[in-house]
């Protein structure tokens, strides 16, 4: 199993917006993410800059990799993208984080 964190960038005033889409995630996109392996997957919120961070446990880098194929992900990308810092593709701009320290 991986440890994967990220950060990513909230639009100001989109918290409880972004809060209530994650609160009622598709059925769908829920069974995908567990189908890919991700078996922990957690997303914070610092208020004052709105930067988010996310974290996951993956069983398989490779399939993660293979999101961005999928359709559901990309009708996600395209609910969320008035909310969040994203790529021309509606993707998040999502920037890897470098793990320096782990006590399990």
């Amino acid at each position: 199993m991986q440890r994967i964190g990220f950060v990513m960038k909230l639009h100001a005033g989109k918290e409880e917006e972004y809060r209530r889409r994650h609160d009622a995630i598709w059925p769908e996109l829920k069974a995908l993410l567990e189908d890919t392996g991700i078996r922990e997957y957690s997303i914070f919120l610092e208020e004052r800059t709105g930067q988010l961070f996310g974290y996951m446990k993956i069983d398989d880098p490779v399939k993660l990799d293979q999101l961005p194929e999928q359709p559901v992900m990309q009708r996600w990308w395209q609910y969320m993208k008035d909310l969040m810092d994203t790529h021309p593709d509606s993707s998040p701009v999502s920037i890897p984080l470098k793990e320096v320290f782990y006590l399990p």
